[in-house]
C-alpha cells in the first residue's frame, strides 16, 4: 500500500477533468514565482536515465512577442500576443553532455555519443514526457495553459535556439484562461475503445 494519499476529486479536476486548452486570456499576469514553482514540479518526474532534455524559454517581453510573431501561423498569432506568457518547449539534442551531473552512477553519456538515432529517440521521447509534465505542473500551480503546433518551427530554433542544438517541440500559451473563449469539449475515447488486456 502507498505511503501517499491518493489525489482528491477536487485535485483531479484541476489536472484533468476539468483542464482545457485555452485560447483567450484575462488580463492578469503571471509572476516568475509561479513558473519556477511549475519546473520544480516538473522537473520531479521520470525521463530514461534523468536524461531531462528538455528546455524553456518563456516569451513574456513585448519585445520577445514581436520576435515570435512571425513564426505563428495566422491562427495562433491573436491568442498568443494576447498570453502573459509563451513557453517555446525545446529539445535538447546534445543532452548526453549532461549525464555525468544528472546519471552520476554510470557512465550514460557513453550510451549516446556516436549513436544519433538513439541520441534522436531519446530525446524526442523524453522531452515531450517533459512537456506534458510541464503542463500538468502550470496547471497545479493554478495556471491555464494553451499547447499548440501551428508555428515555423525552423523560423522559431534560429531566432531563439541559435547556435545550440535545442529544436522547439511545441509552444504553450501560459496565463489565467478566459472561460468565455473556451470551445466544447471534444468527445474522448471510452476505455474499451482503445485499451485491452494481454
Amino acid at each position: 500500500m502507498s505511503k501517499y494519499p491518493v489525489l482528491n476529486d477536487a485535485g483531479r479536476d484541476l489536472l484533468f477533468r476539468d483542464g482545457r486548452s485555452h485560447n483567450g486570456w484575462c488580463d492578469e499576469p503571471v509572476s516568475e514565482k509561479m513558473l519556477r514553482a511549475a519546473f520544480d514540479l516538473a522537473k520531479m518526474c521520470p525521463t530514461s536515465a534523468n536524461c531531462s532534455p528538455m528546455r524553456v524559454i518563456f516569451v513574456r517581453s513585448e519585445t520577445a512577442k514581436e520576435k515570435l510573431r512571425p513564426c505563428l501561423s495566422n491562427g495562433n498569432q491573436a491568442k498568443t500576443l494576447a498570453a502573459p506568457v509563451t513557453a517555446i518547449l525545446g529539445i535538447d539534442f546534445e543532452f548526453y553532455e549532461h549525464l555525468p551531473r544528472l546519471f552520476p552512477h554510470d557512465d550514460a553519456k557513453a550510451w549516446f555519443v556516436g549513436d544519433q538515432a538513439t541520441i534522436d529517440v531519446t530525446a524526442t521521447r523524453n522531452a515531450s514526457l517533459q512537456g506534458a509534465y510541464f503542463l500538468l505542473a502550470c496547471r497545479a500551480v493554478g495556471l491555464d495553459c494553451g499547447p499548440m503546433s501551428g508555428y515555423d518551427g525552423d523560423m522559431v530554433d534560429s531566432l531563439f535556439f541559435s547556435g545550440t542544438q535545442i529544436r522547439s517541440n511545441f509552444l504553450c500559451n501560459l496565463g489565467h484562461g478566459d472561460p468565455s473563449a473556451l470551445f466544447d469539449r471534444s468527445p474522448r475515447f471510452d476505455f474499451e475503445d482503445v485499451c485491452n488486456f494481454a
